[in-house]
Parts: C-alpha cells; structure tokens; sequence
C-alpha cells in the first residue's frame, strides 16, 4: 500500500525559484503524511498563464508580450538542472513526484516553451519528461508541440506512472499508447475543473483499468494579479477563483476516492493499491485481451523531434549546453 498525495496550490507566478521553494515545502509536508507520490498542477513552475484567456488578440499584443518575456525568463532548463532544488527535496524524502513546467530548451534556440510535466524518482532522478502534444486554443500563443518521446509509464517503485496534460486526456490515441507501456498511475495536471472534467478522470479510470490523478490548478485574483504588473487589471476581483483546482483521486474501476477540492488550497491523500489494476483488468484490458489487434493497429513515433541535427562527421547527436561538472548529467530522450 501507497499514498498518493495531489498537493493544490497556487504557485508564486512567474518567479521560478519562489515557486520551487513553495513546491518544495509541499513535497515534504506530504512525505512527513506518509505520501510516496506527489503531484503538482500542471505548469506549476512558474505558474500557468491563465491571462491567455483574458488577453485581446492585436490589441494586447505589448501585454501579451512582456508577460512572455518574463515567463521564459523563469522558465525551466532540464539541461541547467534548474530542477536542482525539487529533485534533492525528492532525494531527501524518498518520494517521487509529478511536476507541471515551463520548459525552454536552450539547445535549439532557447525561445521555444513547452508545457512539460516531469517525473522525478524517490533517488531525485529524472526518470521522464512528456511534452504537451497539443496546446489548446491561445496555449498555442504560449506553448510549442510535443512529440512522444516522453508518452510512456516509468517505474517509481510506487508503481509506473505516466502523464497526460488536460485535454491530452481527450486525445483517444495518446491514452492507448500511454497505456500501452504498462500503467499502474494516471496522472493528469490540468487546467480544467468541474463536472465533466471529473467525469473524464472516472471514465479513463475505467477504461484503463488503472488508478487516476486530477491534479488541478486552484488560484484567486489576489493570487495572481500581484505578478501582473500593468495588467492587474485582468483580474479585478482579489476574492475571485480564477481557477478551482477539483484535484481528486479515482481508483481503477472509476470511483472516486479522494476529493475534488474545489476553490480551496489543500493536499488530497489516498491510499492506493497497485494490485487492484490487475483485478480491475481481468474484464477489461483495453491493450490486452479486450484489443483486437487482428483489426486494429496503433504505430506511435516515440523518436524526439528536433528541429537540425548536426552532422560533425563523428555523431548526429545535436550540440548541448555545457553543464557544471557537479550537476548530473542533462536529461535526454533523443533516442526515444
């Protein structure tokens, strides 16, 4: 038996090493609960950028402009190891953990943000990056593409967990090849919330046989507004929930066992069974005995796409920022 703990809180926006320190407190706050899986919202680190909804587009060109600035000056570079901080609270607490990014990868350009979520072991490993596949609507202002070089479940030794990123989670073909890898923990940071939302959590719970995380954003006007600058105004109200969180925990089979939170800062526990993803499978395994094969078939590219490879006559590998010889090694999934 395992505890998942979903930690809803709001972020310090668009200040990355404040955000950490917050996220770092809520990882131990878990680990002393007994949790061994913690998991943050999605684009936690610094912040989701939720002022793309409010924005004109053309008439808040300059707004939109300096807010981005500032997001990808806070934005996080595996390759730094700006993560440095979280992976060691990990370490030092022996819990994996889930965590929404800003991610820019200085290797190509550096001008480029990706919403990634990141799975980081209870040895302050990191053992997965995915990318958001596809941004939705003014995300796509904000965030570049994904490819699937991350689209897999990785063992925590609290299960294998895998992530898909809000509306992912409607993406029909990425869900079976993320189960396809062997999933005991379906993560979901998102910024989507109410009925249908939970809803969505119960049927994939169902469907896949497995446990799921809805790990919701949750923030006030007074939460957000103060990193705004000029732009407070886009959110007036200080007591308004901009965002309500509804983060929850949905047991194989699609019960809800824990929460959702709604419009409250907190930590959803639950104690969670991998074993019951078997039981939950012996009916229904959707990539097992339940999939015809003979009928069907799924091809998944899982090779990163990069946008140049360098051909130096020794490696087609692509050029690296150099890293501190006392940081570990950058994290790469250019293989697949």
């Amino acid at each position: 038996m395992s505890r998942i703990a979903v930690v809803q809180q709001s972020p310090v926006f668009l200040d990355r090493a404040a955000t950490l320190a917050r996220a770092c407190t809520a990882v131990a706050d878990a680990a002393r609960e007994g949790a061994s899986l913690v998991v943050l919202p999605e684009a936690f680190v610094p912040g989701y950028p939720a002022w793309i909804w409010r924005l004109r587009p053309g008439a808040d060109m300059a707004t939109a402009e300096r807010l981005h600035a500032r997001l990808l000056a806070n934005a996080v570079c595996l390759a730094r190891d700006d993560l440095a901080p979280l992976r060691e609270c990990a370490r030092r607490h022996a819990v994996s953990v889930v965590c929404g990014i800003h991610e820019v990868d200085d290797a190509f350009g550096g001008g480029t943000l990706y919403n990634t979520a990141v799975v980081i072991g209870p040895d302050g490993a990191l053992l997965n990056r995915h990318r958001k596949l596809m941004p939705t609507n003014p995300e796509r202002m904000v965030w570049g593409m994904g490819d699937a070089s991350g689209l897999r479940a990785v063992d925590t030794g609290c299960g294998r967990v895998g992530t898909l990123i809000c509306w992912e989670s409607y993406m029909p073909l990425a869900r079976y090849a993320l189960y396809a890898t062997g999933i005991d923990v379906y993560v979901a940071p998102t910024y989507d919330s109410g009925e249908r939302w939970v809803a969505t959590m119960q049927h994939v719970a169902r469907e896949a046989g497995c446990w799921v995380v809805g790990s919701g954003c949750a923030f006030r006007g007074r939460d957000i507004a103060p990193a705004m600058d000029a732009a407070a105004d886009l959110f007036p109200d200080t007591d308004d929930w901009v965002n309500p969180g509804d983060s929850l925990v949905v047991a194989p089979g699609g019960k809800i066992v824990a929460g959702p939170l709604h419009e409250a800062f907190g930590t959803v526990f639950a104690d969670f069974d991998v074993e019951r993803v078997g039981a939950a499978r012996r009916s229904l395994d959707v990539v097992g005995h339940y999939a015809r094969p003979d009928l069907f078939s799924l091809a998944v590219d899982a090779r990163a796409r990069v946008p140049v490879r360098f051909d130096d006559g020794a490696s087609n590998a692509p050029p690296r920022p150099q890293v501190a010889p006392q940081a570990p090694a950058p994290f790469s999934c250019e293989t697949g």
